[in-house]
C-alpha cells in the first residue's frame, strides 16, 4: 500500500443516516434535553452563588430550584413587555431600564446567542451586578438553530471557550471568568438529532472532548472594589 492510500472501513450509520433529526423539540419529548443536563449540573455546582436578588431571563424556575431560601427576590427580565411575569422589560444591549449595582446574581442561560451587540450586553451585566455579584452564564457552541427564536429575536452567535473568555475578560478583567466546555462528539450528535439524556449512558454524557464544545459555561464575579 502506498503512503497516500488509506483503508476505508465500512460504517453502519443506521438510524443516523437521515436528513432530518431523529426526534424534535430538542429532545424534550423523549426525556431531558442533553444540553439541560449540563446546564443544570453547572448551576448545581454554583448553587451557593444563587442568593439575594437574583435576576433571570424569562422564568424563575432555576432561581428557586438552585437558590431556595437564600433568594430574597427573583425578578424576571424579558425583551417582550407582554411576557408573563416580567419584572423588567429591557434588552441587555439597550440597558437604560435596568438599575445599576442592584443584583447579587444573574442567571443567564442560552440568551446571549440572541443579542447581536455582545460587548454592550456584557457591559450591562457588569453594571447591574452588585460589587461581588456573580454572573452564571451558559451559551451554545455546536447547536441547531431554534426557528421560533430566530423569527422573533434573531439567532446571531455560536461560541467557543476562547471567545467567551475574551468577551467576559474585556469587561470583568482578564482571567476573571471560570470558563468550561462540555460535550463530546457522541453527545453532540445526539443533541443535533434532538435525542435526550436517557438515550445515552452516564459515561457517554460525562466524557468531555474540547474539540466538540456544544455548551460553554462561565462563572464570573464582579470585583468587590
Amino acid at each position: 500500500m502506498s503512503p497516500t492510500q488509506t483503508t476505508r472501513l465500512p460504517v453502519d450509520l443506521g438510524e443516523l443516516r437521515c436528513l432530518s433529526p431523529i426526534h424534535g423539540g430538542f429532545g424534550g419529548g423523549r426525556g431531558r434535553p442533553i444540553d439541560r443536563d449540563y446546564i443544570e449540573s453547572f448551576l448545581a455546582r454554583h448553587a451557593a452563588d444563587v442568593q439575594g436578588r437574583v435576576l433571570k431571563v424569562a422564568a424563575s424556575d432555576y432561581t428557586h430550584r438552585f437558590g431556595g431560601n437564600r433568594v430574597h427576590a427573583a425578578p424576571l427580565l424579558h425583551v417582550d413587555p407582554a411576557h408573563p411575569g416580567a419584572t423588567w422589560t429591557a434588552d441587555l444591549a439597550d440597558d437604560a431600564a435596568l438599575p445599576t449595582s442592584h443584583f447579587d446574581a444573574f442567571i443567564c442561560t442560552q440568551t446571549l446567542r440572541y443579542i447581536f451587540d455582545l460587548p454592550r450586553a456584557v457591559a450591562t451585566v457588569h453594571r447591574i451586578l452588585e460589587p461581588g455579584g456573580v454572573l452564571l452564564l451558559t451559551v451554545p457552541g455546536i447547536s441547531q438553530i431554534n426557528p421560533y427564536d430566530r423569527a422573533r429575536w434573531g439567532e446571531h452567535w455560536r461560541f467557543t471557550p476562547q471567545s467567551v473568555q475574551r468577551l467576559l475578560g474585556g469587561t470583568f478583567g482578564e482571567g476573571a471568568a471560570e470558563v468550561l466546555a462540555h460535550f463530546n462528539v457522541l453527545a453532540d450528535i445526539g443533541f443535533l438529532h434532538e435525542l435526550a439524556c436517557e438515550d445515552l449512558d452516564v459515561a457517554e454524557l460525562d466524557h468531555t472532548d474540547d474539540r466538540y464544545p456544544m455548551l460553554i459555561t462561565a462563572r464570573v464575579q464582579k470585583s468587590a472594589d
